[in-house]
């Protein structure tokens, strides 16, 4: 095999494996992964993060991408011109493209601003709060470029406060630290009132899950709004009360907010509270199989039961047990459901397609002895973009079933 080159401009080279199809790569595919590429001493011996020039096996240049010799994804694409040069300017100039299209679609700042792959930026993700931004480079590459992406995120964005969060198992697979940092400003002391579809929720950015709220949920919290006037409302795996907060802001006659973090719990009441709905909304902290179980028991009725719980099947190993706690999600909430009621069941699982989590839900449907019409299969906001070439990142998604 041949090792890799020096190229003029001093960027290492890279080569597909003979027999490798080049076309995935120059029709969109952003990744290249460890058996697909020659893997001699000098490609280890990479630094993770390293910007070379990816050539297929006739040495012919195909784009410009991050390597990681310690990560399965040991390649993302990141410029398909190969002389681009990777600084301050090039960051801002996908940021500014990314900023125009929230600009477009939200009339407040409260967005995912950047979307990994599909907003032109691999493995990063920035969610943004008003004037504070939240950055999660989860690629090695972004990571030790940390200071140029926040330097031009601040100078397109004009926010004062960034925040590096290290959480999430994405950086542990590219061999990243864990530790939080503050870019720029201070920490935020107290929660973030965020408004969204007529509701206002609390986003603990010190603490709380992930980037401190899920903005992907939106156009799924607003067709619960839609529906649930007057209606009694159960919200299982609640977090800081995406659905339960959103029905209220429709005028539901009550919403039951059911969630293991007492912390999480806390800021859905203290939201609830900034609604002026406090009279309407209830909490039970525990176990979700478990109070879904005592529910069906004490044969409590509810207009519309939500169930978003975290990813059963986060990958292909965990995907059939995933897929068995799915139905048994339908299953016990199902029960819970009035006659022509309405049951949300959705799924953050990257594993898990479209396909396999609804049969999984009908299956547990089924299984309690009804009868169901979907309604309405929803997927993340327009702000979370999905790249088409790859699945994974459609891996939101909501099945509205009327029972």
């Amino acid at each position: 095999m041949t090792a890799p080159s020096l190229v003029s401009d001093t960027r290492p080279v890279i080569r597909l494996r003979p027999k490798m199809d080049p076309r995935r790569i120059r029709h969109g595919f952003p990744w290249a992964y460890a058996n697909e590429v020659v893997t001699d001493r000098r490609t280890k011996a990479l630094a993770p993060g390293t910007l070379a020039v990816l050539e297929d096996e006739n040495r012919s240049p195909m784009a410009l991408v991050a390597v990681n010799p310690a990560s399965k994804i040991i390649a993302r694409v990141v410029d398909m011109d190969v002389t681009a040069t990777v600084d301050v300017a090039w960051f801002a100039a996908r940021l500014r493209r990314a900023l125009s299209l929230r600009d477009r679609l939200y009339d407040a700042p409260f967005y995912r601003l950047i979307h990994a792959e599909a907003d032109g930026l691999p493995g990063v993700v920035i969610d943004r709060f008003g004037d504070l931004l939240v950055i999660q480079p989860n690629a090695a590459w972004a990571d030790t470029r940390i200071e140029m992406l926040a330097q031009a995120a601040q100078e397109v964005t004009g926010a004062t406060t960034l925040i590096k969060n290290a959480g999430g198992r994405a950086r542990s697979l590219e061999g990243l630290d864990d530790v939080t940092v503050v870019l720029a400003g201070e920490m935020p002391t107290a929660p973030i009132p965020v408004p969204m579809n007529g509701a206002t929720y609390m986003a603990d950015i010190a603490s709380g899950q992930k980037t401190g709220l899920f903005f992907d949920q939106r156009p799924n919290h607003a067709l619960t709004k839609q529906m649930s006037k007057d209606a009694r409302v159960l919200d299982v795996f609640s977090h800081v009360g995406g659905f339960g907060l959103a029905a209220l802001a429709g005028g539901a006659a009550s919403a039951l907010c059911v969630d293991g973090s007492a912390p999480a719990l806390e800021l859905a009441a203290h939201g609830a509270g900034a609604m002026e709905a406090s009279d309407r909304f209830g909490t039970r902290k525990g176990d979700a199989f478990d109070i879904l179980t005592a529910l069906g028991e004490e044969e409590q009725k509810f207009d519309i039961v939500v169930c978003d719980p975290p990813a059963f099947a986060p990958a292909k190993p965990a995907l059939d047990a995933g897929l068995r706690a799915y139905e048994r999600v339908a299953r016990l909430a199902t029960p819970l459901v009035s006659e022509g009621g309405i049951l949300v069941l959705c799924s953050c699982s990257h594993a898990a397609d479209l396909a396999k989590f609804q049969s999984a839900c009908v299956r547990g449907i089924g299984r309690s002895g009804r009868s169901a019409a979907l309604i309405h299969s929803g997927a993340a906001g327009p702000d979370h973009p999905l790249l088409p070439q790859l699945a994974e990142t459609g891996y939101l998604k909501a099945l509205f079933f009327r029972l």
